[in-house]
């Protein structure tokens, strides 16, 4: 047979003896005595040397027949040299990573290649009061106090403002006598006051100054806040007392500091209103800076008025209590907006 100019007379080779000779024919058709099986170089040898690769190609094709690859069932316990024995997965003590899971079997899937992250990120959402659970329970329980205490109350809370807009002119029946659960209440009132000024300081900065501050939580900040306007009060308190007790009598500096408690209770029922609006309904900060102003202005009337019946009225003076409302009441005010401004400078953070 003729193929590919190497011209092969009869390629059978003799039968095989006992002793592994075999008769193979070389390129001219001479037998050749071999004694073990032809090897692709010895092959690749009796060709010619100009011999051109599809030539080689005829001539393995020729000699050597494909057989069927039966590969051995046994475990294979070598490797490649710098990698690791494999891992059986059959073994229950392999990482989670290593099991066959719903997707190994799929043709599909390629988990030597990161699938990154879908999509762009997006802003995280600003913090506000409304979302805040801490801050949710705390105006909620206030509410139901405030609902307790008036209702236990209410009696003592109608005499005080009879007393209040209709002042007797006897001394003696102006005097009101209180529970110890009436006194509880109303201080627990005057921190109800704190905290909502100091909320409503927080709304207020939050707009016109700053919303991001060194610490952590945003109810720290209102913490500091009504921290403040606790010891505020206290210090306002002991300031009247001292000046009082200097100028006026006991009855009437009793009848004062219940007169004074009333009001800074009072101050913090009205704001409650304010501070839910903005906090659930997203009053304008506008507004709710017009509504805090009103109620001060209400306050300090009140404050004023309750001032001139108790100590200036008999006396008919005009100056003196222009200059007590002013040394007591408008420079301490004045002084806490200081106080805070200072503190939110010290806290906000400055980019």
């Amino acid at each position: 047979m003729l193929q590919d100019s190497v011209y092969v007379s009869h390629r059978e080779a003799l039968p095989q003896d006992e002793g592994e000779m075999m008769f193979a024919l070389d390129i001219q058709g001479i037998p050749k005595k071999v004694h073990r099986p032809m090897t692709p170089y010895q092959v690749l040898r009796m060709l010619p040397k100009d011999a051109t690769p599809a030539q080689q190609d005829s001539a393995i094709q020729a000699w050597f027949q494909p057989g069927e690859i039966h590969y051995s069932e046994q475990p294979d316990t070598l490797h490649l040299p710098g990698h690791g024995i494999g891992h059986n997965m059959l073994e229950v003590n392999l990482p989670q990573y290593y099991r066959e899971s719903f997707f190994s079997k799929s043709t599909l899937i390629k988990s030597e290649l990161n699938g990154g992250r879908y999509g762009v990120a997006g802003d995280p959402v600003p913090y506000t009061v409304r979302n805040d659970d801490l801050f949710t329970g705390l105006l909620l329980l206030c509410f139901i106090l405030a609902m307790v205490a008036f209702a236990n109350s209410r009696r003592f809370v109608t005499r005080q403002l009879k007393n209040f807009f209709y002042p007797s002119y006897n001394s003696d029946s102006s005097t009101l006598t209180e529970t110890s659960s009436e006194v509880r209440f109303q201080f627990f009132f005057v921190l109800h006051t704190c905290l909502l000024l100091a909320i409503t300081y927080f709304f207020y900065i939050t707009h016109y100054v700053a919303d991001t501050f060194i610490l952590n939580a945003q109810y720290q900040v209102i913490g500091i806040f009504f921290g403040v306007l606790v010891l505020f009060f206290f210090c306002k308190a002991c300031l009247y007392t001292i000046v009082n007790n200097v100028f006026f009598n006991s009855k009437k500096n009793l009848q004062w500091m219940k007169t004074l408690l009333f009001i800074t209770s009072a101050e913090g029922v009205l704001c409650f209103p304010c501070v839910m609006l903005q906090t659930y309904f997203d009053l304008s900060m506008q507004n709710v800076l017009y509504y805090f102003a009103v109620v001060l202005f209400f306050v300090k009337i009140l404050t004023f008025y309750k001032c001139w019946t108790i100590f200036f009225r008999t006396n008919g003076v005009f100056l003196q209590i222009i200059l007590y409302f002013c040394a007591l009441e408008i420079i301490p005010l004045l002084s806490v907006w200081g106080v805070l401004g200072t503190i939110v400078n010290e806290l906000k953070i400055n980019f």
